[in-house]
């Protein structure tokens, strides 16, 4: 999050009602912060990554992940680069459709550090959702091609190369290393 939209201490529902901005706006605290545009690996790692989790978790129905998916919770209003849910927790509205307003915290929140952005700001979001629920968190570093990963009651760990990674439970079968992570990046 680099820029800062100072406002006069807006509520929460307040900020709900407001458009939508490109890119998205995140409320925290009573500020608005507007995420970064992404550029060309973050784009990559997300679109390709998101595929990923879902060709494993789709089909069995154990989890889905959505993109830039607006998830309201604990006083704060935020847009993960991608959101993980376990398949019987999709929030669903009563025609068993993906509900318009999600106001749980993801079961796996991953998100991808840009050029611009401040790495703190982002731990900072991850460590929120750890707190209100999440299961797992992801920070990947296209930079150094490491993954941060964060679970409740434990220290953060960080994976490189060959490196496994945890992943929710319900996709347990399914093994992914930081290489193969950042190999997404490539065009074969």
């Amino acid at each position: 999050m680099t820029s800062v939209q100072f406002t006069s201490k807006l509520s929460l529902e307040e900020f709900l009602q407001l458009p939508d901005t490109k890119p998205a706006s995140e409320y925290i605290d009573g500020q608005i912060y507007q995420k970064t545009m992404p550029q060309g690996k973050h784009s990559i790692l997300q679109t390709r990554l998101v595929t990923s989790i879902n060709q494993v978790g789709e089909p069995q129905q154990l989890a889905y992940g959505l993109t830039e998916l607006r998830c309201t919770f604990g006083g704060r209003s935020l847009v993960p680069d991608i959101a993980v849910f376990e398949w019987s927790r999709i929030p669903v509205d009563e025609d068993g459709e993906i509900s318009n307003r999600v106001e749980i915290a993801p079961d796996w929140l991953i998100e991808i550090l840009s050029p611009e952005q401040s790495p703190n700001s982002v731990i900072n979001k991850i460590i929120f959702s750890i707190k209100h629920g999440t299961q797992l968190g992801w920070f990947i570093d296209p930079n150094d091609k490491s993954v941060m990963f964060f679970q409740p009651n434990q220290l953060p760990e960080v994976k490189y190369n060959a490196d496994i990674l945890p992943v929710l439970t319900v996709l347990e079968n399914w093994q992914v290393s930081a290489a193969d992570v950042f190999s997404l990046l490539k065009f074969k």
